[in-house]
């Protein structure tokens, strides 16, 4: 077992990683953007860096969930404290949703006020803001992919959509500056909304049917079958339900033995189950193994 634990946390370790950078990248933009966006009129920055802000409250909630889900089993937690990942990606997810119609509103609103054409300077400002987060998104999708994380996919989603509202701003900023019509900044904010709440519902998902103990990939399955069919004394294999919590996986197993066989010999092969799945394939923290008899 303390194999497994020292996989999951070297798998939080970078989860955390991944969510610190992204603290530090958010600060630094979200202050660029905002000073950016009121110095230059341009709304679009403004609620740019708002977004960004809201992606440094995320990606705290993501690494504290990812240090929170690596915790041992206690008494009122014997399986451990794997679901608050999956509650993490759920937060983060609401905060997308959230930050959308925060943005929403506040360009509605805007778009009836008028006010001055944006500065050219603020177009620099967001191609760089756009190229940062694209890599943010990429880096941190790569790691979330590696560790299985739904916390940390949810927050590479949150920096694509991030990416996904400065590059409409910069085409509504653009727009502003050719047309002469302030506006078209603010309708590039309101376009980026439906945007954000569609990836924020969309990140909902995973993290639900997790915390639902909806089964998993067949993937997992596939392995335990493999391993558990090539153990002396299994006829066969009927049942195998797995459930993802945190980063590992708790299986139940149904084999079939001979059933002549003694209840300590029957006992005997169950062991030998276990510890060869558990040796074999790292993912897996525990098996429970349901011994059946084969009537010939």
């Amino acid at each position: 077992m303390t194999n497994h634990i020292t996989k999951a946390e070297a798998s939080v370790r970078r989860g955390i990683r991944a969510s610190i950078l992204g603290i530090f990248a958010n600060l630094l933009l979200a202050g660029a953007k905002c000073f950016v966006g009121v110095v230059g009129h341009s709304f679009a920055l403004i609620a740019d860096g708002i977004e960004s802000l809201s992606d440094v409250v995320s990606s705290s909630i993501v690494a504290l969930g990812l240090w929170w889900a690596v915790r041992p089993p206690d008494e009122d937690h014997p399986y451990g404290h794997g679901k608050a990942e999956p509650m993490a990606a759920i937060v983060v997810s609401f905060a997308l949703v959230g930050a959308a119609i925060a943005i929403a509103v506040q360009s509605i609103s805007e778009i009836r006020t008028p006010h001055r054409l944006p500065e050219v300077y603020t177009l620099p400002v967001l191609m760089g803001v756009v190229l940062i987060k694209l890599f943010l998104s990429r880096y941190v999708g790569k790691i979330a992919g590696d560790i299985e994380s739904t916390a940390v996919t949810a927050d590479a989603w949150h920096h694509l959509s991030d990416a996904i509202t400065s590059a409409l701003a910069f085409v509504g900023i653009s727009v502003a500056l050719w047309t002469g019509d302030s506006a078209a900044d603010d309708w590039a904010a309101l376009c980026a909304s439906p945007i954000i709440l569609f990836s924020g519902l969309r990140q909902m998902r995973a993290p639900i049917a997790e915390i639902l103990d909806t089964a998993p990939s067949r993937e997992i399955e596939t392995e335990v079958r493999k391993v558990a069919a090539e153990v002396p004394g299994v006829v066969a294999l009927d049942k195998c339900l797995v459930r993802k919590v945190g980063f590992r996986y708790y299986v139940d197993l149904h084999i079939v033995v001979d059933g002549n066989l003694t209840v300590r010999e029957g006992h005997a092969i169950a062991h030998r189950v276990e510890s060869s799945i558990l040796e074999k394939i790292s993912r897996v923290a525990e098996v429970l193994v349901h011994v059946e008899p084969y009537e010939r």
